[in-house]
């Protein structure tokens, strides 16, 4: 099986939604909960744990598996294709 790496960073996306929510850092850290400088370092991050990202999800309103459920629909379709 091919090495597959996602093209989701699941950080900038979650950064990009609290801002178009007109949302604070402190007001996602009170949420998860968690310090408004661990909210800074999800920012910085390319993958995170599927229960922080449920988490998030859940407090924001927003489903951000969406994002990985695309990629996993192209790559089938993609990998269809192939055969």
């Amino acid at each position: 099986m091919e090495n597959l790496q996602s093209n989701i960073h699941i950080g900038h996306l979650i950064q990009a939604q609290l801002k178009a929510d007109k949302r604070s850092v402190g007001w996602l850290a009170k949420q998860i909960p968690c310090t408004r400088n661990h909210v800074y370092k999800i920012f910085n991050k390319r993958s995170l744990d599927a229960d922080l990202i449920l988490r998030i999800s859940i407090a924001m309103s927003f489903n951000f598996f969406q994002y990985y459920s695309a990629e996993v629909n192209a790559a089938m379709k993609a990998r269809m294709g192939e055969e």
